[in-house]
């Protein structure tokens, strides 16, 4: 079902069916496609996750606003685990990663690299996380890149720069996380990408029980 947050960005949300779950992982697609190949790949890894009773949500937030790090610090002067720019989506966003176990962040590539709105919310969150003791730290953390033919490693690697700075941990897959197809809908014929992204939906979940253990 959709909710709609305070700042008007729309999330969608999938419960399991096994009741009750205690976990979360939540998902940020950076596509402005909202049902795009990035939405396609990353339902594919929760789908899986959600299998193992694990709650999941798709925070859309490509094509939303969300400006990039003014470098004002202020951070790092109140360390309140909030952006001191509150004009936009990144402080809401910011709350559902500090609330979830797993974090994935999907991008098409653009000029071989991620989109410009997941590069704002690693910058601002990034750096929030910092002035406040990594405040990821050991959460699960992957990168999901939807690329019509080249650039989709550089994207992957930028992404996870992320996850690695902020002490969080990121899971394998069989292959890296690529999932090729230019028009709506391309992806889901690419039956290796597909394949990655549930080996690593379960292996996202697995390590998340782990870690709960």
């Amino acid at each position: 079902m959709n909710s709609l947050g305070r700042c008007g960005f729309v999330a969608d949300r999938y419960f399991t069916s096994k009741g009750g779950p205690t976990m979360k992982v939540v998902a940020f697609n950076g596509s402005p496609r909202k049902d795009g190949n990035t939405h396609t790949l990353l339902r594919a890894v929760l789908a899986e996750v959600e299998q193992e009773g694990i709650e999941t949500e798709i925070v859309q937030l490509g094509g939303r606003n969300i400006r990039g790090c003014i470098a004002c610090l202020k951070c790092f002067e109140n360390r309140n685990r909030r952006c001191a720019v509150d004009k936009d989506i990144l402080n809401e966003c910011i709350g559902k990663m500090e609330a979830a176990e797993g974090i994935l962040l999907g991008s098409p590539t653009y000029f071989a690299n991620m989109s410009t709105e997941v590069k704002a919310l690693i910058d601002r969150a990034g750096l929030v996380a910092k002035a406040n003791e990594d405040m990821f730290r050991r959460k699960v953390g992957a990168a999901v890149v939807a690329v019509r033919r080249a650039g989709a490693v550089h994207t992957m690697d930028s992404i996870n720069h992320f996850f690695t700075i902020g002490q969080m941990i990121i899971p394998g897959s069989s292959y890296w996380n690529i999932g090729v197809g230019r028009e709506k809908g391309q992806v889901s014929g690419d039956e290796e990408g597909m394949r990655t992204m549930q080996t690593l939906g379960r292996n996202m979940a697995w390590l998340i029980k782990k870690l709960a253990a």
